[in-house]
């Protein structure tokens, strides 16, 4: 799902709460277990919905592109997988009118609490089948929220009505009945609507009916075979135009359909129509990356819906607008979120961080690596642009819609430390290796960040224990200040990290540093395992500058690369205080040899925020209250060496 335009509504409430969040656990093997044992509680779900296994959803309703009005019925086949079931519990919105139930054909009497529904039935036993029918109807609140599961709106550039459901990640409740369990595929849906005889539906699947009702209504009647994720059930509904093209990928002897239901407005198609005809390239080259289009034997297809961004709806993405990036991170969805989908929302990487890096391998691929760079360099600026904040999600966070999509965390840092995997990895035939495995490998299924983890270090032979205790579970990011000189024939860095918050002291990884010469540059790379190392580096050239990360591989800020001599760094000896400071920064010289030295404060991006002088004097008191709240950095220089330290602003 790509929420960029709803989480900027959001941004003020993000920043506050981030800057006061702390991690409560200490590595991703905590993290997994915490997260078992938060939900298995019995977390807003009864746990007698862990009894039953959901096999096949049958939605049969009527829905207008007037109204969020629904009525109809909802068949759920299930099979027992407990010792003993007596009573079958579902999920509905206590705004829908309930009129019957039936459960293996059976009328049965329902207890209401809440959004759960209770129906007591004679006692089934582990592998018994069980099929329920509930006949209801009602009027949703037509809230207008992302967050909703069913809308009714009217797009303000083309005038078309539409209604239009969106599940993810607790609503399909809002439109269905429904057992919201990610792990709990159903292993097939048919989805059946009837509308009046001028609108279309858009589902999942094949459109295998359109069948002539009586009263100017025609039911659509849409069935897919795939296993799906209750929140990847959708509809939409309105006056559209069909436009179908076709993707060919290697491997695959038949096309596969991509059908677009695109508003009526004799202008909307022609305004899209490029956008929307670079869909076969991104499937093609999603299929070559990650392995063939999971859903090929059905289609893939696109309905638009006047909401900020788009929703990945299996097989049939709904979409705002179309443009490069917004359109290939939907599809990549297919892959990483649809059929491979994450076994808890506080692994919501599985799904937002691969289709967020998708958006970085379609550049890549499709348009230019320079595009590509620019993109990465963007999302590292946007991670960076508050010093912490942990891709995996606590589970008490995990049940707020705003922190599983916020997009600076999920979205951007998420595909961020992909590309650093990638990085680590070392080697393209080895990471694509592993992405097609883990496609493979949990096809149809549910899996966690550690389920990748070990699949990665199984494919690649290395320890990635660091790394996702760093990335997944950690938080923030590193800054490198650079010493180096020759002696000789050797050339020492003295690399000193600092990271931008205490939670993660340290981040023991892969850097590569170009190495700058007159007669040719050379990029190496450097495994540091402590916040000061000084290797050294066999080296006949001379060198004129070192660069950081000059691929832009890693999330990290720009600190200071200075050429002197060993040691040359430990010269200017200076004292910070108070830190954290509030109204005023007292800066000492320990050991005062220069008449004139250089001040400079920076921000936690790199950006100089102030220069001052210290002329034959051994402290200076600065004003801070110009200052935001958060970290920065200050370096003293004599012209030849430097020192710099972190200082916060509370």
């Amino acid at each position: 799902m790509n929420k960029i335009f709803f989480f900027l509504f959001f941004l003020f409430s993000q920043l506050i709460s981030f800057s006061q969040y702390s991690h409560p656990y200490q590595s991703a093997k905590e993290c997994n277990k915490a997260h078992f044992n938060y939900f298995n509680s019995g977390f807003k779900q009864s746990a007698l919905m862990n009894k039953y296994d959901v096999k096949f959803y049958k939605l049969d309703i009527l829905v207008e592109r007037t109204s969020v009005y629904v009525e109809g019925n909802v068949s759920i086949n299930a099979k027992v997988i407990s010792s003993q079931l007596d009573t079958f519990v579902f999920e509905l919105k206590d705004y829908f009118i309930i009129d019957s139930v039936k459960i293996n054909n059976q009328l049965k009497s329902v207890v209401r609490v809440g959004d759960e529904v209770f129906v007591g039935i004679n006692p089934l036993f582990m592998g018994a089948d069980l099929s329920a029918q509930i006949f209801y109807k009602g009027m949703p609140p037509n809230t207008g929220n992302f967050f909703s599961g069913i809308s009714c709106k009217t797009s303000t550039t083309w005038g078309n009505q539409i209604t239009y459901t969106l599940s993810e990640p607790f609503a399909a409740k809002e439109w269905f009945p429904v057992k919201q369990s990610l792990t709990d595929k159903a292993d097939s849906a048919y989805i059946f609507v009837t509308t009046s005889n001028d609108n279309k539906v858009g589902s999942e699947g094949k459109l295998t009916a359109i069948v002539p009702l009586p009263n100017n209504k025609v039911r659509y009647e849409w069935k897919t075979r795939y296993p799906i994720d209750y929140y990847l059930i959708s509809i939409a509904v309105g006056k559209y135009v069909d436009y179908s093209i076709y993707a060919h990928p290697a491997g695959l002897q038949d096309s596969i359909l991509i059908q677009n239901y695109i508003y009526d407005n004799p202008a909307t198609l022609p305004y899209f129509k490029t956008e929307i005809n670079r869909t076969p390239g991104f499937i093609e080259l999603y299929s070559n990356l990650f392995g063939l289009y999971p859903f090929y034997k059905e289609k893939y297809g696109h309905c638009l819906a006047p909401l900020g961004g788009g929703m990945e709806h299996q097989t049939m993405t709904t979409l705002g607008d179309f443009n490069f990036y917004l359109t290939c991170h939907e599809l990549c969805h297919q892959w990483w979120g649809n059929n491979v989908t994450c076994a808890s929302w506080s692994d919501i990487w599985i799904n937002e961080g691969f289709a967020s890096y998708g958006e970085y391998l379609a550049a890549q691929n499709l348009w230019s690596q320079q595009e590509a760079q620019n993109h990465m360099l963007a999302v590292h600026t946007n991670i960076m642009s508050l010093p912490d904040g942990s891709v995996y999600i606590p589970p008490f966070q995990a049940i707020d819609e705003n922190r599983i999509f916020d997009g600076r965390l999920s979205y951007k840092k998420g595909s961020a430390i992909i590309h650093n995997l990638r990085f680590e990895i070392g080697n393209d035939i080895n990471f694509f290796n592993i992405l097609k495995t883990v496609q493979t490998r949990f096809k149809d299924s549910t899996m966690t960040g550690m389920d990748f983890k070990a699949v990665a270090e199984e494919l690649s032979g290395k320890d990635f224990t660091d790394f996702f205790n760093q990335w997944y579970v950690g938080e923030g990011y590193p800054t490198y200040n650079i010493l180096y000189w020759k002696q000789n024939d050797t050339l020492f860095i003295k690399s000193t990290q600092s990271t931008s918050t205490n939670i993660t002291p340290l981040f023991k990884m892969l850097m590569e540093y170009k190495i700058q010469s007159s007669v040719g540059d050379t990029n190496i790379k450097l495994y540091q395992t402590t916040n000061v190392q000084t290797f050294k580096i066999p080296l006949l050239r001379p060198v004129s500058g070192i660069v950081v990360d000059p691929n832009n591989w890693v999330i990290n800020a720009n600190g200071s690369v200075t050429m002197g001599i060993e040691n040359s760094i430990e010269n200017i000896n200076f004292t910070i205080s108070p830190n954290p400071c509030v109204e005023f920064l007292q800066i000492y010289l320990n050991d005062f040899k220069k008449d004139i030295y250089q001040l400079i404060i920076f921000d936690i991006t790199g950006k100089k925020i102030l220069t001052e002088n210290l002329a034959n004097t051994d402290k200076l008191k600065i004003n801070t209250n110009q200052l935001e709240k958060g970290i920065y950095f200050i370096q003293i220089s004599d012209g030849i060496n430097k020192t710099v330290q972190k200082f916060i602003k509370q």
